[in-house]
């Protein structure tokens, strides 16, 4: 499964908010998109999921525009995470079983029974498998919520500040469960995060956006101090602790 993204341009309401966005997405790869609020990676997911569709560029899956494709088809390739979801009545297992809808025609077969329950193991939510999702935590919801989309098994997984309401602990425990189901499936990853330390852990290549154009697009061990400091306007010093590379901020560029 190729993924590539060629020259997507978007506007809201006349004013260009993405220009010219491409790059190609390897198999067990996680891309972190980074760059300061509002400079259009949220914009950038839905992009790529035909949630929104930009005025200009195209998202390949095998060769094949998903501008194309039924957004039938595109659930049974592309998971996607929102910033922003609200719970509801159902419980944490028939919502994760939502996941499994692109693949059902009539009923729910053992497979599908199957494949939640190993998602919900993964994630470690057997224990609220029951429990109504609108009983659930802020951070309890955001990881029902990726469990959903990785019951999907899609080739692409979309992630908009996945541990945005999650603890440290939490935030650490999600994006290590996610690196291992990446590598185990050879799935595709890209996500949207603002914590800089998790993402160089985490991520294997950088999308930095600024002004609405691709900055850089380098691997994690290409990143340098000056990148960040154009990117963010914020002067920065890397050191490494415990093998981790670390980002410590210094001043600002004021």
């Amino acid at each position: 499964m190729n993924f590539c993204v060629e020259n997507i341009s978007f506007k809201y309401n006349g004013r260009p908010t993405l220009q010219d966005i491409s790059f190609t997405l390897g198999a067990g790869e996680i891309l972190g998109v980074i760059g300061v609020n509002g400079v259009g990676k949220s914009t950038l997911l839905k992009c790529l999921n035909k949630i929104l569709h930009p005025q200009r560029g195209v998202v390949f899956l095998d060769e094949k525009s998903i501008f194309k494709l039924s957004r039938m088809e595109i659930a049974r390739h592309i998971g996607y995470v929102p910033q922003q979801h609200a719970g509801d009545q159902l419980t944490v297992y028939d919502t994760v079983l939502l996941g499994r809808k692109p693949y059902i025609k009539w009923a729910a077969t053992q497979k599908d029974y199957a494949i939640v329950e190993q998602i919900l193991s993964l994630m470690d939510l057997e224990s609220f498998a029951m429990r109504p999702v609108d009983k659930l935590s802020g951070g309890e919801l955001q990881k029902v919520i990726i469990a959903r989309a990785l019951a999907q098994e899609p080739d692409v997984l979309l992630l908009d500040e996945p541990t945005s309401n999650l603890d440290m602990k939490n935030q650490i425990e999600v994006m290590r469960l996610i690196r291992q189901y990446v590598q185990s499936r050879d799935l595709r990853v890209i996500v949207s995060i603002h914590d800089l330390n998790q993402a160089l852990r985490f991520a294997d290549r950088f999308l930095m956006l600024k002004d609405g154009r691709v900055h850089t697009i380098c691997d994690k061990n290409e990143v340098t101090s000056e990148m960040i400091q154009d990117v963010f306007g914020v002067s920065v010093m890397f050191s490494r602790i415990n093998g981790y590379p670390v980002v410590i901020p210094v001043q600002d560029n004021q």
